[in-house]
């Protein structure tokens, strides 16, 4: 799912295409797109875009008469550019949106259509979609500590809940808990001072980091490689290689569609994290250490 980076990129490539610009036409492909029916979608064709903004992991354009459009690309909507009155086809196409100079395309793979489009009308109605997330890269010591104890959870659970703190996700979280030397399981009231303090400035440095990365990569283009799984990530869909602060093999937990990454070393002490799955089957077999996973795979290799 694109996160914070991410949609920093889609936003700026937007502004320099299509702010001031008229919006001529929305093509709507996916009947599951469009998830509201008042004010209806006719509305901003042919208004003018007059500003941009990102609302947690939505992108919102905001158009003449305070009519913005609202879209949520989740797991596997995508954006492109191409050029006016672009044909679109293709089970993919969600949506394509015409405007002066370019034609904006929405798409989402896979049979789970989850992406989505609001209309909404007027500060308010904006408000109501925004889970309400302090935004993580601006915010004080202070304000964020008062985020992440408000309540006791794992620290990959706050990090990630969009009515704590805004825009980050599972692939950003791994990377900001790795910069942290942090478990993902450590319960949030848990922490010191210190740890508090150590994540609040990894949770900047590493989202500063990759947006001034991403906006390097893509120049002036339009961002067509958005992707939650980068090569220069440390830990994040880098399962079995070597961590590239202590050469651990990183090592995950998995659940439901997402897995969380991490690094035994550098963030749990040299300890393994119990997955779910694999230590229901196993039990008391299950290793604790990198070491003893290693010495259970050779084992079997050779039975």
């Amino acid at each position: 799912m694109p996160e914070l980076p991410d949609i920093t990129i889609y936003l700026e490539a937007l502004e320099r295409r299509v702010l001031g610009k008229r919006l001529d036409q929305v093509r709507l492909k996916s009947p599951f797109l469009l998830r509201t029916a008042t004010p209806p979608l006719r509305l901003v064709q042919g208004k003018q875009l007059k500003g941009l903004r990102r609302v947690g992991k939505r992108i919102a354009l905001g158009f003449e008469d305070e009519l913005w459009l609202v879209l949520h690309l989740m797991i596997a909507g995508r954006l492109h550019w191409g050029a006016p009155g672009a044909r679109v086809s293709g089970k993919q196409v969600a949506a394509a949106f015409d405007f002066e100079g370019g034609t904006l395309t929405l798409t989402e793979a896979g049979t789970k259509k989850r992406a989505s489009l609001h209309v909404v009308q007027g500060s308010i109605a904006m408000q109501e979609l925004d889970p309400g997330g302090v935004e993580v890269a601006t915010c004080s010591l202070e304000v964020f500590a008062q985020q992440l104890t408000r309540e006791n959870h794992t620290l990959k659970r706050a990090l990630t809940d969009p009515r704590l703190f805004s825009g980050i996700g599972n692939a950003y979280s791994d990377e900001i808990l790795h910069a942290a030397e942090l478990s993902p399981v450590a319960l949030t009231q848990k922490l010191s001072p210190e740890q508090i303090q150590m994540l609040h400035g990894a949770t900047q440095q590493t989202l500063t980091h990759w947006v001034e990365l991403l906006r390097r990569q893509t120049g002036d283009r339009f961002p067509e490689k958005v992707t939650a799984f980068r090569p220069e990530m440390a830990v994040h869909g880098k399962f079995g290689q070597p961590c590239p602060a202590c050469g651990t093999k990183v090592q995950r937990i998995r659940y439901a569609e997402n897995e969380t990454n991490y690094c035994p070393r550098c963030q749990t002490g040299g300890r393994l994290l119990a997955d779910r799955s694999l230590s229901l089957l196993l039990k008391r077999d299950w290793p604790k250490t990198p070491e003893e996973l290693e010495e259970m795979r050779r084992s079997r290799q050779k039975d």
